[in-house]
């Protein structure tokens, strides 16, 4: 059964007009405006609209000036102009700014912020009491992963594979690592929500950082064609079931210069995560998770002596743990925490207290915690967002730590993020949905809007789009499935349509949201103005739906998902307007894996179909990801045997489009290569479409040609 959620979205006014005088004005997309090339298909956001720091007035920029106003009150004022800035940076000696910088407040009056030099990056503060800039310190041109301590301002950074700390006119080296071992980065291929490799102690004496030794893992390599004579870029790649790398987390002293490793034991092939602080400056959390991820220990250590002193709790789970960050300790308060799991079902927040075994839940329901927005400044609250309302939407909510007491912070339909204030009692609402280009509101703490602060015009209002629907079915286990169908801007229900399947369905991706263009974007809408229904359905396996729904797909990945997108099918042949022998389906990675296996299993439905970057056997994908979803090749080799489509080039039919990128980092050139050596010992023909020097898609100016070539082959076979 096939339900309707969402019949008409507002960007398809410009639908169908009967004056085709009228209708003539209206634009085309290019290739170049769906290749994120024209910066004016997207909805345009207020400058550096944000809390001064933990108070009730906010700031925003305004071409040379930063505004101010008071939540609540009416009045706006100047806080600072360029001009102003300028002569303060003369002052310090400073070249002058051409723009307001991004201005990060540490406190009502002070804001850091960085600044070009002559031979290097300078950190700078603003202090508005003083009316004064200085230089606080200055980084070379080269580092990267820069992460600044507060209030001390000392900045950590990286510089090729060692960690470095530039405090006032010292710049420090941490580390001095032989080829293969990188500090100070992300580890696990930034797996398991690790987003960095620097972690400063709250009062900034002490600097946590990763180390990770390579040296193990076996060189992949990547060829680069720019010199006559191509060269050998290799990576560390450790695949499925092979020798990983391996971790450790250290601790440098700022004041004693000293370095120690943290005594995570063994064995040695396994993921630290979630690295957290206590507030006490003395003790350091590591979420230590096995290597087959289905255990996850967080530990307490001690960050002086390295030692190990305790496993606070551990999460275990029989598909796979998934942990989604570090620990957040209430303000004031080494004792207690907040920790996000999917213990019963869904991932909600549970109150932790250190030496206390039973954490207390804090949230409850059959819905997903997708984010945690903080504490407000004496602990007694904490945001979040969740998808309560509606697996589509995101809204968010302020909840009392003490009574439980939980206030729904946004009303408005669509995808919202906020900002609290500092007192609790005003959030900045973030937010767009399908009939909301972007808006920001400021409301009071039960989610009543005060104003309006930024109200984006519609971008495609001058150009021809199609309608967008949303709906649902029902998978063959009963679970709701959401679906997106865009149409030509030039529907004409009487005609026969062919049908493109769009597709990505792995893990940790929802294509159909309640946000602006229902997340299609404009590359979907491009396809649809020229001649094609546009479909996609975000089947089981897909993220925010909960444990059942997205871990059933673990060891057997693709085979619920294309089970799900037949239902699709099934529902598009029911529609009088869709041709049923003209079906093709587009995907890229996971999305390429998806569309190349509905190709190879249905070719009597998919007639025609396009693939980029595209798994075609899990055991040449890397183990953090393809261990967690497929286990090792040795722990499951029924598995790989069932998901691998290099092994059913036999039952390639039609045409087939493959796409890769000749340096993509994340699914190697050789998933393709293999796949195409098969279908040539099977007497199998497909088409076949290299981007040299492009990592894991097509970006830049070459990504028009990309959308050209892929319109083109659909246009041409479809």
């Amino acid at each position: 059964m096939y339900k309707k959620i969402v019949l008409w979205l507002s960007i398809a006014t410009c639908f169908a007009f009967a004056n085709s005088a009228f209708a003539q004005e209206k634009k085309l997309f290019t290739p170049e405006d769906a290749s994120y090339n024209n910066p004016a298909m997207f909805s345009k956001r207020p400058n550096q609209l944000k809390w001064i720091g933990q108070s009730d007035r906010y700031m925003w920029v305004e071409k040379k000036e930063v505004k101010m106003a008071t939540a609540g009150k009416s009045k706006e004022t100047t806080l600072l102009t360029l001009d102003q800035m300028n002569s303060m940076t003369h002052q310090a000696g400073l070249d002058s700014l051409s723009r307001i910088p991004n201005l990060n407040w540490m406190d009502e009056q002070q804001a850091y912020f960085y600044s070009k030099g002559k031979n290097g990056i300078h950190l700078n503060v603003l202090d508005l009491k003083a009316k004064k800039i200085r230089k606080v310190t200055e980084i070379p041109q080269e580092a990267k992963n820069q992460t600044i301590a507060t209030p001390s301002l000392r900045v950590a950074y990286t510089i090729d594979n060692n960690l470095f700390v530039a405090d006032g006119e010292n710049q420090i080296q941490i580390t001095d690592n032989p080829e293969g071992v990188v500090a100070g980065q992300s580890v696990h291929r930034n797996e398991f929500a690790i987003n960095g490799g620097i972690f400063w102690s709250p009062d900034n004496s002490l600097l946590a950082y990763y180390s990770m030794d390579e040296r193990m893992v076996t060189d992949y390599p990547l060829v680069d064609i720019t010199e006559r004579t191509a060269t050998e870029k290799a990576i560390k790649y450790p695949m499925a079931g092979m020798k990983s790398h391996q971790v450790t987390l250290h601790v440098y002293d700022m004041t004693k210069a000293a370095d120690l490793t943290i005594k995570t034991g063994e064995p040695v092939e396994q993921y630290l995560t979630a690295i957290t602080w206590n507030p006490d400056n003395k003790r350091v959390y590591i979420g230590v998770l096995n290597r087959g991820q289905n255990d996850l220990k967080f530990n307490e250590y001690n960050a002086i002596s390295g030692d190990f002193i305790k496993t606070v709790f551990e999460d275990k789970d029989e598909q796979y743990v998934e942990p989604t960050g570090p620990a957040y300790f209430l303000p004031n308060d080494n004792k207690r925490f907040v920790w996000m799991a999917q213990r019963d079902g869904y991932y909600h927040l549970y109150l932790h207290t250190l030496g206390n075994a039973k954490a207390q839940q804090l949230t409850h329901g059959d819905f997903v915690v997708t984010d945690f927005g903080g504490f407000d400044k004496n602990g007694e609250h904490l945001y979040f967002t969740s998808t309560a309302v509606s697996p589509l939407e995101r809204h968010c909510y302020k909840l009392n730590l003490k009574s439980g007491k939980l206030n729904k912070v946004t009303t408005a339909h669509g995808t919202h993020s906020v900002s609290p204030s500092g007192s609790g009692k005003y959030f900045l609402d973030f937010y767009s949905s399908t009939d909301v280009p972007f808006n920001v509101d400021l409301a009071n703490a039960n989610g009543k809007m005060l104003k309006r602060l930024h109200e984006a015009e519609n971008p495609l209002k001058d150009y021809h789009i199609g309608t967008t629907e949303i709906g649902q079915l029902k998978a063959e286990d009963g679970q709701t499935l959401y679906t997106r169908l865009i149409k030509p801007y030039n529907f004409d229900a009487s005609k026969k349509y062919p049908v493109i399947v769009y597709v990505y369905g792995g893990p940790h991706a929802q294509l159909i949201t309640d946000s602006w263009t229902a997340g299609a974007g404009i590359y979907l809408n491009y396809l649809a103005q020229e001649g094609f229904i546009v479909f996609t359905l975000d089947n089981r396996g897909s993220a925010d739906r909960g444990e059942a729904f997205e871990q059933c797909i673990h060891r057997q990945c693709g085979q619920l998902e294309m089970r799900d997108q037949m239902a699709g099918i099934a529902y598009l042949k029911t529609l009088p307007y869709v041709d049923a022998n003209r079906i093709g389906s587009d995907g890229w990675s996971y999305g390429g894996f998806m569309s190349t296996s509905l190709k190879i299993n249905h070719p009597d439905v998919f007639k025609v179909s396009v693939a980029g970057g595209p798994v075609m056997d899990w055991k040449y994908y890397e183990i953090m990801y393809g261990e967690r979803y497929m286990d090792t090749p040795e722990e499951n080799s029924e598995g790989y045997e069932l998901t691998s489509l290099e092994n059913k080039t036999d039952k390639l039919e039609g045409k087939l489009l493959l796409i890769h990128c000749t340096t993509d980092p994340v699914v190697v050139w050789q998933h393709s290569l293999v796949f195409i050596e098969n279908c040539i010992h099977n007497g199998k023909q497909l088409d076949y479409f290299v981007y040299p020097g492009h990592d894991h898609n097509v970006y830049g100016m070459d990504r028009a040609h990309l959308i050209t070539k892929i319109t083109q082959y659909f246009k041409d076979n479809l």
